[in-house]
């Protein structure tokens, strides 16, 4: 892990600011910190951060209008954001993916976690910049190398997490994969991950990829595949 990793930490609670910042300032991380959305959004604009641990609650902007606009933003939108959160139910954490988050911790948490999932996040996206690999299938083209999906010629705008199943599943045509199956592949092992939320991203993709997203199957108890090009 490289110490010139720089991380925006955004919380309005000065005390989980604070310890968050020591433990990553102690991993050699550089740190950048916010205590509000507007201030959130501005720093992650100027200071070019590596990745973004983002709180929900927040005053003014919240956290997941916070991460929305990132996410629409050409110049941040493959900024890795890790939720960092209290409010842990399933509704929450299936917000918060599908607005584009990357990760997600829920409040109390283990710095220990914390930092892992940080280095989890910046190692996948070092790899995802750094596959040169165009993948085709069925007028699909993906370009892992500029983070970018084609149909039909035509640019589909992707979610961090969409893109890794979509690049996972035509990797692999014809086979299935159960749910934790993909995340584990897409999020690193052990990852808390409810079943729903990976639906989640596949209704995504079936809504953006239109036709083409008839490619991607239920297969019923058992999970998702891409069809077998005939």
């Amino acid at each position: 892990m490289q110490e010139t990793f720089k991380i925006l930490i955004v919380d309005d609670e000065i005390d989980i600011l604070e310890l968050v910042e020591f433990n990553l300032l102690k991993q050699g991380f550089r740190t950048v910190t916010a205590q509000d959305g507007e201030q959130a959004l501005r720093l992650a604009r100027q200071e070019q951060p590596d990745a973004v641990i983002l709180d929900l609650m927040l005053p003014g902007i919240n956290g997941l209008d916070v991460c929305r606009t990132l996410k629409s933003d050409a110049a941040t939108k493959e900024l890795p954001i890790i939720m960092l959160t209290a409010r842990g139910e399933e509704e929450d954490i299936v917000k918060g993916l599908e607005t584009g988050a990357d990760d997600y911790v829920t409040k109390p948490f283990s710095p220990k976690v914390l930092i892992a999932r940080v280095k989890s996040v910046l190692r996948r996206n070092k790899q995802a910049k750094s596959a040169s690999d165009i993948l085709e299938y069925e007028q699909i083209r993906l370009d892992p190398g500029r983070r970018k999906a084609y149909y039909k010629n035509k640019e589909i705008e992707l979610t961090f997490t969409e893109f890794e199943v979509l690049h996972f599943l035509m990797r692999h045509p014809g086979w299935v994969f159960t749910r934790h199956e993909i995340v584990d592949n897409v999020h690193g092992d052990n990852y808390p991950v409810t079943e729903r939320s990976v639906d989640v991203q596949i209704v995504g993709l079936r809504k953006k990829l239109g036709p083409a997203g008839k490619f991607i199957e239920t297969v019923r108890g058992v999970g998702y595949r891409m069809r077998e090009s005939e």
